[in-house]
């Protein structure tokens, strides 16, 4: 017997159940169920962005921090001197001994003036080449110009002049020459080129410092002992005279080098380019600037406690203050181009080997030394560009030698025996040099 559509209906009502009679109002229950869980997770998961709004930029801070430190503290090699910082800060505090403050001190300084160059080269990549030449100049030699005006300061003028000679012999001969030596000895297969040109117009400049330093001094022999008095204040005038013409000559350097000669310099920035990830930031420039200004405070406090332990250090290890002035404080102060210039004299780039030591002693010569005259005549302190004889004929040897070695366009080792063999030997004629040294203007002035 067939059944109707009506009885087909009816049993499958019964079989489903009580449940299933009503499938749409079931599933908008379910679907207002649904709508209640989602507005609740909605919830939850806007206040937890909320607290994580609160909470990510404080791991944004760390982790820039924390990525900030791996770059500018631990990326560098002397990094096992970092710990000479404060121990030197609590060698002061403790009055533990002049001499030991001024070895930690010292010890500080040289990873600090490191780092400096590094962060310098860091916010030059945000600058342009321009402002980052200009910055280079101001802050490549951060650390001797700090010392000089600190010591200036404390009216040490013979601290002054011998850090700055130092520092020049220091460049021109045992970093130059280094690089030469090690340069030669890794490349003995290849030719080893680089442009005159670069190192002509640095000799150039090196040899007009050398004529302003050289001028007071002849200036003050050729007088007769009864104007010594006259004599001292002329060349007085006569110092700051040549530190206003060295200063506007080094405007001059820096506007030839990054604006109507720059093509001479575009080898050494190609040379450079090749050096792939190197050239590419790894610091923000906020971060960098920061990392900057707290170092160069860290540096002016080390280089305090260097000019004020100075004489300290010298009675204690039986060591001129000369040779520490002219020896010991420019190798801390030079570790960054030392180790720079080396590297690329492996990599037989000696146009930016060249241009690292040469272009440091330019800056010292002409920007840092006159600064500092001038400075000095702001402050009423009597400082000049007498160097003595025995300082400036230093001078005058190494950059003769230097200009010399430079002026065929090739090198091998055996010119940076040479330079380095000059730099040893007046660094054992300053050592063993052990007279007394006064704060007056111009030494060498009262034994005539």
């Amino acid at each position: 017997m067939k059944k109707s559509p009506m009885d087909i209906q009816e049993t499958w009502d019964s079989e489903k159940g009580e449940d299933n009679i009503n499938p749409p109002i079931l599933k908008l229950e379910k679907n207002q169920e649904d709508g209640r869980r989602n507005s609740d997770h909605n919830m939850s998961t806007t206040l937890l962005s909320k607290q994580s709004d609160l909470i990510l930029p404080s791991k944004g801070l760390l982790q820039l921090f924390l990525t900030n430190l791996r770059e500018v503290i631990l990326g560098t090699k002397l990094v096992v001197l970092f710990p000479a910082i404060p121990l030197a800060i609590l060698a002061h505090s403790y009055n533990l001994g002049r001499a030991w403050v001024f070895a930690l001190s010292l010890l500080g300084l040289t990873p600090l003036a490191e780092r400096v160059s590094f962060l310098t080269e860091q916010i030059a990549y945000y600058t342009g080449p321009t402002v980052g030449g200009l910055l280079n100049a101001t802050c490549g030699n951060a650390t001797e110009l700090i010392i000089a005006l600190l010591a200036l300061r404390q009216k040490k003028i013979h601290v002054v002049k011998y850090s700055l000679l130092g520092s020049i012999l220091s460049n021109l001969l045992l970093v130059l020459g280094s690089s030469l030596l090690c340069g030669g000895l890794a490349n003995l297969k290849k030719e080893q080129r680089y442009d005159r040109k670069q190192a002509d117009v640095s000799s150039s400049m090196l040899m007009l410092g050398l004529l302003c330093h050289m001028l007071p001094l002849m200036f003050a022999y050729g007088e007769k002992p009864s104007l010594y008095t006259l004599s001292v204040g002329a060349t007085l005038q006569l110092s700051r005279a040549c530190s206003i013409v060295m200063l506007l000559a080094y405007v001059a350097y820096l506007f030839f080098q990054l604006k109507t000669h720059r093509q001479l310099f575009e080898a050494q920035e190609e040379d450079e380019d090749d050096l792939g990830n190197e050239e590419k930031a790894v610091v923000g420039f906020w971060s960098a600037f920061t990392w900057l200004v707290g170092m160069t405070a860290i540096i002016a406090l080390l280089s305090e406690y260097v000019v004020g332990t100075i004489e300290a250090a010298s009675d204690s290890w039986g060591i001129s203050v000369n040779f520490i002035s002219i020896i010991l404080l420019p190798i801390v102060g030079n570790a960054a181009e030392h180790a720079g210039s080396i590297i690329f004299a492996f990599k037989n780039k000696l146009d930016i080997s060249l241009g690292v030591a040469m272009g440091s002693a330019t800056q010292i010569s002409m920007f840092v030394v006159p600064l500092c005259v001038i400075v000095a005549w702001i402050m009423h302190i009597p400082m000049d560009l007498d160097f003595s004889l025995l300082e400036t004929g230093c001078l005058a040897f190494a950059i003769l030698v230097t200009a010399f070695t430079l002026q065929d366009g090739t090198s091998h080792y055996m010119k940076g025996v040479a330079l380095l063999l000059c730099y040893v030997t007046m660094g054992a004629c300053f050592f063993v040099l052990r007279n007394p040294i006064t704060n007056k203007t111009s030494d060498s002035l009262g034994v005539k």
